[in-house]
């Protein structure tokens, strides 16, 4: 066995026992090599040669049984204690003399996984008859026993010991080098000033627990190195306790910086992924990441989009959005969120040119000329900004956004490590910041193309019409709602609204084709809305035997300042919903067809409902209303009890606020046209 191995058990050098006014001997494996001696074992047993098996190093004793304890204890892992034992050493310079010694032997555990077994001794020869000495003596070979068998089950890099209270009582070298605190600033509880000042209170309050419940002590703090920087250690400590009364502790520290750094970048790194997983929105993903930033890296968190096309044609400035701004208070003020211009010489900028992060450290509160962003000059010297960073956020080989990381007031700077770890998440995030990027572009292609193929309502007089469409929130194609209304021939206002199954540019194809044959039907001649979307129903046999759609055809009949009727048909849409000015709301139901694309040539009905004066006509499509794994009338009546309540709300209001106060999955596009009439 190597000397160091010989001298280590489990992480802890057995050197601890070199000042022990008892004797400490350690064996290792079942031929008991001798590995280690104090020098008060030495002057017991005279000098022996370490690594040899104990038979041969100790071949000379005439003790009655002594090899035989220390088969047992290795074996049996029980404690033997003897009292005033007699002993003789034939080669010794006492050789021949009995002697006496009371000892006690432990099998223990080693550095190489070995076991092995600790002797303590103390010799009485001559002394045999004070008993109080010996006992006085016995209580200190007890002490350290118990204090190494406990250190045993600690990492260690320094020891420390306490008394009763949890007041440091000894000198700690291995503290004072990781610290550079002395004996005279360490005893009592001076320890604590070496404590990260953030750390102080929450472990002297658990420090204080623990000695008053008497349990293990187990703790990660940061300690003021030399340099004073911070490390973070890994505490651990134990009663020693004799005849049921405490009376130390004892324990050890163990740098664990990089271990700690190590599992916090884990952390975080997974953090990020999972915090954008599922989100489809730009904005929502870099939201999501500024959360998981503060407060674990940073204070605030502004984060800036860049344009789709940048002007690359020269030194000119940069303008961006400032999309996000998360502070570790919420209840701090925080720059607006707005459209702001950086110029070209900037560190902004310049990150986006070199798409490398730039740290910067100064006093709180004192940033330099240039370094806030334009409009967060005030809120750095508020806030008592101590650092930033600027990291770009490089998405498919180009700069799509830019962090802006800040730290305030007394907390340690921003550092290398931060930036670097900053830049790590955002590219753990890039899968997803990817698919938003992507999503987003399409989806406001999609939205546009949607717009261009839903017209305006016409102006009608005596009427009011307001027609809504929101995209689905997690969908980037166009879907298959549409909405429809235009006066005919006979001076009637039609209205239709109508939803193609599936989410695809099929779907939007097939809503463009119904849409407009379904206007030319309504145009051609005056009929029944039922007898309308029985041709239309033909017609869409010709366009794809397996297209189906939902739709209600509407017409809006009477003259003007006279009382108005609504002629419908409905194929397996949702109802027509009426409210009248007095908050009373009822779902038109009858006129119940199949949907389109089903029963080609079957006879459609159609149905005739008043309108009051004053009241208000909505058609919309089952984003509305549907929520996963809800029944769809518990949507309906959510919507019905909303449009009640604002029954006299203005028309664009009315739209406005139920796209905003109902809950939707929004996984489905919403389409709606509303209809307010005159007074009577």
């Amino acid at each position: 066995m190597r000397e160091a191995e010989a001298r280590t058990a489990g992480d802890l050098p057995l050197d601890v026992f070199d000042p022990a006014p008892v004797g400490v001997a350690a064996f290792s494996g079942p031929d008991h090599r001798l590995i280690y001696m104090n020098y008060a074992y030495q002057q017991i047993v005279g000098e022996r040669r370490l690594g040899e098996p104990a038979r041969a190093a100790f071949q000379d004793i005439d003790q009655e049984g002594y090899f035989d304890l220390l088969d047992q204890v290795y074996r049996t892992g029980r404690c033997v204690n003897l009292r005033e034992s007699p002993f003789r050493f034939g080669d010794h310079p006492l050789g021949g003399q009995e002697r006496y010694a009371s000892a006690s032997l432990s099998r223990i555990s080693l550095a190489n996984g070995e076991d092995g077994v600790l002797i303590m001794a103390v010799e009485v020869s001559g002394n045999v008859e004070c008993t109080k000495s010996i006992g006085s003596v016995a209580e200190e070979r007890s002490r350290f026993l118990q204090r190494y068998q406990s250190l045993l089950q600690i990492e260690t890099q320094a020891i420390w010991v306490s008394d009763p209270d949890g007041r440091v009582l000894e000198p700690s070298p291995g503290w004072q080098r990781f610290t550079g605190q002395s004996w005279r600033e360490l005893r009592g509880m001076g320890w604590l000033d070496a404590l990260h000042p953030d750390d102080r209170a929450p472990v002297m309050d658990r420090w204080t627990k623990t000695v008053e419940l008497l349990s293990r002590w187990d703790a990660v703090y940061r300690l003021r190195t030399p340099d004073g920087s911070y490390r973070h250690v890994r505490a651990r400590g134990v009663p020693i306790v004799e005849d049921g009364q405490v009376v130390e502790w004892v324990g050890a520290f163990t740098d664990i910086e990089q271990e700690w750094q190590e599992e916090r970048h884990r952390r975080l790194l997974d953090e990020a992924a999972a915090a954008t997983a599922d989100l489809a929105d730009l904005n929502d993903v870099l939201a999501a990441l500024s959360e998981v930033i503060v407060p674990a890296v940073s204070d605030g968190c502004g984060i800036y989009l860049l344009p789709d096309i940048a002007d690359k044609s020269g030194p000119s400035p940069v303008f961006t959005e400032r999309v996000v701004n998360t502070v570790r208070d919420k209840g701090s003020t925080r720059p607006p969120l707005r459209t702001e211009r950086f110029a070209f010489e900037s560190d902004f900028a310049r990150v986006i040119r070199t798409r490398q992060p730039i740290c910067l450290t100064f006093p709180p509160g004192m940033p330099p000329p240039g370094a806030a962003p334009p409009g967060a000059e005030e809120w750095f010297v508020t806030m008592r900004v101590n650092s930033m960073a600027l990291v770009p956020v490089v998405v498919d080989g180009v700069v799509a956004a830019v962090v802006i990381a800040t730290v305030w007031q007394d907390r340690e700077p921003l550092s290398t490590v931060d930036v670097d770890l900053l830049s790590r998440m955002l590219d753990h995030a890039h899968t997803h910041l990817s698919n938003a990027m992507r999503f987003q572009r399409t989806q406001r292609v999609a939205l546009a193309l949607q717009n261009y193929l839903l017209p305006d309502p016409p102006q009608v007089p005596g009427l009011e019409i307001a027609a809504r469409y929101r995209a689905s929130a997690t969908a980037a194609e166009i879907g298959g709602d549409w909405y429809d209304s235009f006066v005919s021939p006979d001076g009637s206002t039609i209205l239709t609204i109508g939803d193609v199954v599936g989410h695809d540019l099929g779907a939007a194809v097939t809503m463009s084709q119904l849409r407009n044959m379904l206007r030319g039907l309504a145009m051609d001649r005056l009929e029944p809305p039922g007898d309308i979307l029985r041709r239309l129903n033909i017609a869409i046999e010709l366009l794809d035997e397996e297209d189906t759609a939902t739709c209600i055809l509407a017409r809006l009949e009477g003259p003007v300042g006279g009382d108005r009727w609504l002629r419908y048909s409905v194929a397996g849409h949702p109802p027509p919903l009426l409210v009248t000015h007095e908050g009373e709301a009822r779902y038109l139901e009858q006129a119940v067809n199949l949907l389109l694309g089903v029963g080609y040539d079957m006879p459609r009905t159609s149905a005739v409902a008043a309108l009051p004066a004053r009241s208000t006509l909505l058609l919309y499509t089952d984003g509305l209303v549907e929520v996963p794994g809800e029944h769809l009338d518990e949507g309906l009546e959510r919507l019905r009890q909303a449009a009640a309540s604002m029954a006299r709300e203005p028309l664009d209001s009315f739209c406005d606020k139920l796209l905003t106060r109902l809950p939707m999955a929004r996984k489905d596009d919403i389409a709606m046209i509303a209809v307010r009439l005159p007074c009577a």
